[in-house]
């Protein structure tokens, strides 16, 4: 028999950025928070102290900080005539490990999204028209706005500092910034990074074409910065180690540094490290969960919590997962195009192109994760896409992230793979040269979900999630598209080689970092029938569970999911607060 501890008001599921954020809204309204985390606390460990915090071989290499694919992973097809096997060691994308999950590792990258994403469906059929939306493309709405989330955008870039410069502040365009962005009320809470020479050779080219380049908004402090809690940001020392490494500075905003200290410190919130959930408990008949059941990993107990209200605020696959596992919501069935968990399921479509020029001095080891000049021309619905046969799009950007020694190997096209010419061509070429970069937008489809694998369980005896995932038409046609205005980009900087610049193609490959923004599988809506969770991320089968995460939208754009999934996690905050208040559905 499981153990009951002591009820707690709220439990959330997952010690990361949505679970800090909405912890923070709810224990300042009186609410007592337990937060059950399956890692450990990295601050003043050695992923967070130096010497060790550079290294490259065991943070980075190693993934020091990722979740164990040893324990728990994920199975792989492309299509429904596959049979899916384990992906026995993941690059493609990254889920964090510890008490504040991924965002310990990221790279700083902060958008607001464009204002029409929430509302993407009605945006291209009011634009295009209906048919111009595939049938095999299960586009729909959030059932929310950027109006409504606006207020909660403006808290967030608060609390984390966030540097950069502002492009439209109140539907007036400003210099300098992104003219494509939302509205904002200001200016970044701090001006932005120092522009690298990657970044300015980018700049000078693009302006040249007539098009808007501006500093990528980032979670890299440039300076000493208190946020509206009192807690505090270092600056950055453009050290190189973000992506995959914790900020020995504490110069890059995270809820290690300003989260998790500043609740520990209020008597109504706990957090329990290496707590394993393995399921929540529900109540079918009355719409209700009762509480989580999870195991102690320091000593193999498995305990029940009950609850008031669960909050599953886990990384996107996990989100999904438990609610497979739990039976709460229908599974999403490829056949019949029914159900709804596990559907959705979004990656994000990414391509590059190096460029080689021997008198400049790029020193890729002077950098931060988010020292990038960016341009908007090319992302999502900023261009016209009639006659083109595809929807979406993504940023391009000159990116210089660090030039580590063991991964950092940009040679020019030709080069042999080892060997003297091999050596002799990094030495020549390692501060000469730099990339563009496109991060792109990634629409649903179809045969694109989540579900649980029939035949692979994990180290505790459930089932693996199993990915049904591909390229599939829309996105490779619109990578071909704009991968080619980045190559046109590209040959105009006057570089002395320019490599390929190929765009994605199929069949996906786990092989290969791409970026860890996974979307979809829990999607939000307005409809029951087409949705996990309603606008206000209230389970449409259980009003006493919420989820958010990354795992609620139902396409992946071509920004970085953390702004939107940040402003989500403080609403929620406070929706969870009135519920507790008066539950209801919202």
């Amino acid at each position: 028999m499981a153990k009951k501890l002591q009820r707690k008001s709220v439990v959330i599921i997952g010690g990361g950025l949505t679970a800090g954020l909405a912890a923070r809204q709810l224990s300042a309204q009186g609410i007592s928070v337990l937060v059950l985390e399956r890692g450990g606390d990295h601050v003043k460990s050695a992923a967070s102290s130096l010497p060790t915090q550079r290294d490259e071989l065991r943070w980075d290499v190693r993934q020091g900080l990722i979740q164990d694919w040893s324990t728990q992973t994920y199975t792989l097809r492309h299509n429904r005539n596959e049979t899916a096997l384990p992906v026995r060691w993941m690059e493609a994308f990254l889920p964090g490990e510890g008490l504040g999950g991924a965002a310990n590792h990221w790279n700083g990258h902060l958008f607001r999204w464009a204002e029409y994403d929430p509302e993407i469906r009605k945006r291209h059929v009011d634009r295009y028209g209906k048919g111009a939306i595939p049938k095999d493309v299960p586009l729909q709405d959030w059932g929310t706005t950027y109006a409504e989330m606006r207020p909660y955008h403006e808290l967030f870039e608060k609390l984390f500092g966030i540097a950069g410069r502002a492009g439209n502040i109140n539907g007036q365009f400003q210099a300098g910034g992104n003219p494509f962005e939302a509205p904002r009320d200001g200016q970044y809470p701090q001006p932005p990074l120092e522009l690298t020479e990657a970044g300015m050779v980018f700049k000078a080219a693009t302006e040249k074409l007539g098009y808007h380049p501006f500093p990528l908004p980032a979670a890299n402090s440039p300076g000493a910065y208190t946020n509206p809690d009192g807690q505090k940001l270092g600056a950055c020392q453009y050290c190189g180690h973000c992506e995959r490494f914790i900020c020995e500075a504490n110069a890059k905003a995270s809820p290690q540094v300003l989260l998790y200290p500043m609740l520990k410190q209020r008597a109504n919130f706990e957090v329990r490290l290496h707590s394993h959930v393995l399921g929540i408990n529900y109540d079918k008949a009355a719409k209700r969960v009762t509480g989580v059941r999870y195991l102690d990993l320091t000593t193999g107990q498995e305990y029940d919590q009950p609850a008031d209200v669960v909050m599953l605020g886990a990384f996107t696959m996990t989100n999904t997962k438990l609610l497979l596992t739990s039976g709460i919501g229908k599974p999403y069935d490829p056949v019949s195009k029914k159900g709804v968990v596990g559907k959705n399921f979004c990656y994000q479509t990414m391509s590059n192109v190096s460029l080689f020029m021997k008198d400049r001095w790029f020193n890729p080891f002077l950098a931060t994760g988010s020292t990038q000049v960016y341009l908007d021309e090319f992302n999502n619905d900023n261009f016209d896409h009639a006659g083109l046969g595809f929807l979406g799009g993504g940023g391009i950007g000159a990116s210089m992230f660090g030039g580590r020694p063991i991964t950092t190997h940009r040679v020019p096209p030709g080069t042999p793979r080892w060997g003297t010419a091999w050596k002799k061509a990094n030495a020549d070429w390692y501060a000469h040269s730099m990339s563009l970069v496109l991060q792109g937008s990634c629409y649903p489809h179809t045969e694109n979900f989540l579900d649980l694998d029939p035949t692979y369980k994990d180290a505790y005896g459930q089932p693996l999630l199993r990915m049904n995932f591909d390229w599939r038409d829309n996105e490779l046609k619109m990578s071909k598209y704009v991968t080619q205005k980045m190559a046109d980009i590209a040959n105009t900087m006057g570089a002395d080689i320019v490599g390929p610049a190929n765009p994605v193609k199929a069949p996906f490959d786990t092989r290969v970092y791409q970026s860890t923004h996974i979307t979809g599988g829990t999607v939000m809506g307005i409809d029951p029938g087409t949705s996990v969770v309603s606008p206000h991320l209230q389970h449409w089968d259980a009003q006493n569970l919420f989820v958010v995460g990354a795992s609620v939208f139902t396409h992946n754009s071509g920004y970085n999911p953390t702004g939107p999934l940040a402003a989500l996690a403080l609403r929620v905050g406070d929706d969870i607060a009135r519920y507790v208040d008066r539950p209801r559905m919202f």
